[in-house]
């Protein structure tokens, strides 16, 4: 296994449940991890968590090309490489099709597809010259197998595979690696809005998640996983 420390680690979504753990895991490894997010009290309290610099995090709403721009700017102006780009950002919309509404199926895919997307032509560029990186998305299981109320999640997380599944072959002659975690069933703050019956003690707590986060930024230089699949033991699906 490849060791983190000394990489540079772009962390997108890093206030959320998952993403602020898998930050403190590879800061606390020797990573020189860059956050961002869009919740600006939430980024500058994780911030101060961790003693970062005003260099290594900025608030940026991934789904918005100008922001996206910008955060790709502030992040070269100090990081003098990106060797792993973590997407851990998204929303959450579980409802069935006669309550869904037009706005919550557009906001399912701009922020779960349209946002990776801006990611990608903002970072990948600099991989693609280094012929070298890593870019770890999570599709969630609702990638894969979809549920009853989750058509505008899946149809997100799909297309997001889809789109990752032509990228690769596009690297084909490079280093650069991408892989794809199906995670199903953690307990954060993902399930807070949702209205829907759940046990969240039986789900996969947020810690856990972000060390299979964690272990991927340390795949060997001679292989990939191209994906793993985390789910409860209870809900094996797959």
């Amino acid at each position: 296994m490849e060791s983190v420390k000394g990489k540079h680690i772009l962390i997108a979504g890093a206030t959320g449940g998952i993403g602020s753990h898998v930050a403190k895991l590879l800061h606390n490894s020797g990573a020189v991890v860059f956050l961002t997010g869009r919740n600006e009290e939430k980024l500058n309290k994780l911030a101060a968590t961790m003693h970062l610099p005003t260099t290594q995090y900025a608030v940026a709403d991934l789904s918005v090309p100008q922001q996206v721009q910008q955060l790709q700017e502030k992040y070269f102006a100090t990081q003098p490489r990106i060797d792993v780009l973590i997407n851990a950002s998204g929303v959450g919309i579980i409802k069935s099709i006669d309550t869904l509404s037009e706005t919550e199926f557009l906001n399912s895919l701009q922020y779960n597809l349209y946002a990776p997307f801006l990611l990608l032509k903002n970072f990948l560029p600099a991989m693609k010259t280094a012929k070298q990186g890593l870019i770890i998305n999570i599709p969630g299981v609702l990638g894969k197998v979809p549920m009853a109320g989750a058509a505008a999640y899946s149809a997100s997380k799909y297309g997001l595979v889809g789109m990752l599944q032509s990228v690769r072959e596009e690297l084909k002659r490079t280093d650069i690696r991408i892989t794809n975690l199906f995670l199903g069933g953690v307990d954060s703050p993902f399930w807070d809005t949702i209205d829907l019956r759940v046990q969240r003690d039986k789900m996969i707590v947020a810690e856990e998640a972000a060390k299979a986060i964690w272990f991927l930024c340390q795949q060997p230089a001679s292989g990939v996983v191209s994906e793993m699949v985390l789910q409860p033991f209870n809900h094996q699906a797959i």
